[in-house]
């Protein structure tokens, strides 16, 4: 028999990405929230499948799969990635499940990414 993974919340999965010498004492809730969305835009297939969100309003899994030319069960793994990172949102609707981009949340990835890069740069 196989033991199926424990089921987490979207803290959990967080925390389980972050690196391990982020503690506490060193790393801000924001800054972790910063790394798991990042995380999340690491694939290709993920940045792809932003782009055709960001063309339509929302649309099921099978139109991903269509656009993207990927097994189903490789895009239903990427799309719960990017919800469980908050930067798309999963509306049910009846026996097709909808995706839409969440345009706030990656607003706020860009701003945060900008923030950094101006930080660490603003020495030079």
């Amino acid at each position: 028999m196989i033991d199926s993974p424990p089921v987490m919340d979207r803290r959990q999965a967080a925390d389980e990405r972050a690196p391990a010498n982020c503690t506490p004492a060193k790393c801000t809730p924001d800054s972790r929230a910063v790394a798991v969305r990042l995380a999340a835009l690491s694939h290709p297939a993920r940045i792809e499948i932003l782009k055709h969100l960001s063309a339509s309003r929302s649309c099921c899994c099978r139109e991903v799969v269509e656009h993207l030319d990927l097994a189903q069960s490789t895009v239903s793994q990427h799309l719960k990635i990017l919800v469980e990172a908050g930067l798309i949102r999963f509306e049910p609707d009846r026996q097709r499940s909808r995706y839409e981009l969440d345009r706030a949340a990656l607003a706020d990835v860009s701003a945060s990414l900008a923030a950094l890069v101006d930080s660490c740069c603003s020495g030079r």
